[in-house]
């Protein structure tokens, strides 16, 4: 790396360390603005304010990043363009592609970051948040309840819960079926149990069923039936787990959010959406190097019309792809295409057309 390439680099991490410092600022100042009365009726301190946009801060700059990324490098690239500093480059021998090259790299290596940052920072901030929201603003509930939570706990185990509530650790309506996967041609049902209620037990560390029925099938005509006012249940699943089975999409890992997948789908549940959600979340930071593609072959290219028109331009196909980006889901979801095609299709058409811009590109 030479000392233009230190140059470009340091130039554009400059800039885009203000350009997020002033969005973010006008980001929290509106979003204040407009929640101020929620502070005021809750009377919070102000070290408690202070926290929340701390926390709040992270979700910021997950939207802000790839649009900072993008003006930073449309200034720096359009200001060495403007000052003829670029066709010096060329003389010298330095092509497009070699001015890309830094500009590229900082562009990747910003999009491994922002993975790393959205993947596990973000839904821990996130989740942080809630709490803030719950306990100081009387705003929110900790974790969402859960409805028809169907999961396979084993591999001859079924469970359903018509309804769980993170706060009381309790569930309501627990249907338990556990198979003998000896049996031929397909397994038997062997026990069925049925209970009112499930409570997580933290002496013990397990799950306690209420009002139990307990049916143990030895054939098609003969059901053994016994009742228990409690009786303990050994599963797999454990109460931490559960608790995250009821957070927000945006308040799970991505190892949590494959977790939850994984188990809504040994349900049987219909899980393609969420799976879409899953590979947009991970095709998302790619953004961060796609926009550098295009500003540099907007930016690089010395215009009658300044650097505003070039910006828009660059701003215009930008926002085009975060749209295309947002919509294209649904649409795979109809066509019923592959969930990692579909999260990932925006990144393949638009690193397609940010690369033949930059061969189209003549300075």
């Amino acid at each position: 790396m030479n000392l233009i390439d230190r140059y470009i680099i340091k130039q554009i991490i400059q800039t885009l360390f203000f350009v997020l410092m002033a969005l973010s600022l006008i980001f929290i100042i509106i979003n204040f603005t407009d929640r101020s009365h929620i502070f005021m009726d809750s009377k919070v301190k102000l070290i408690i304010t202070v926290k929340y946009y701390l926390v709040y801060l992270p979700e910021i700059l997950k939207i802000l990043t790839p649009v900072s990324i993008l003006i930073s490098c449309l200034f720096v690239i359009g200001r060495l363009s403007n000052n003829n500093e670029i066709i010096i480059m060329k003389s010298g021998g330095m092509s497009l592609s070699r001015l890309l090259f830094p500009v590229a790299i900082l562009g990747i290596l910003f999009s491994i970051l922002q993975f790393l940052f959205n993947g596990w920072v973000v839904p821990k901030a996130n989740l942080e948040k809630e709490n803030i929201s719950r306990i100081e603003l009387n705003r929110a509930k900790s974790g969402n309840p859960i409805s028809q939570l169907t999961f396979r706990d084993s591999p001859n185990k079924n469970v359903l819960i018509n309804y769980y509530d993170p706060m009381s650790q309790k569930g309501y309506g627990l249907i338990l079926e556990i198979y003998n996967e000896n049996s031929l041609p397909l397994p038997k049902l062997e026990t069925k149990i049925e209970a009112q209620t499930i409570i997580w037990n933290k002496t013990q560390k397990e799950w306690i069923l209420e009002d139990v029925i307990y049916r143990s099938i030895v054939s098609n005509s003969e059901i053994t039936t016994i009742r228990y006012d409690s009786l303990p249940v050994e599963l797999n699943i454990n109460v931490n787990q559960m608790e995250k089975l009821s957070r927000k999409i945006d308040e799970m890992t991505f190892n949590e959010l494959k977790e939850y997948i994984e188990l809504l789908k040994n349900g049987g549940k219909d899980i393609k959406r969420l799976e879409v959600d899953y590979y947009s979340e991970q095709a998302l930071p790619l953004a961060n190097f796609i926009v550098v593609l295009f500003a540099v072959g907007f930016a690089s290219v010395k215009k009658k019309n300044g650097l505003a028109t070039q910006i828009a331009a660059a701003m215009i196909i930008t926002f085009t792809y975060l749209i295309f980006f947002k919509m294209f889901n649904p649409i795979g979801i109809e066509l019923n295409m592959p969930p990692q095609l579909i999260g990932w299709s925006a990144n393949i058409l638009f690193i397609i057309v940010g690369t033949i811009t930059i061969f189209k590109t003549r300075t």
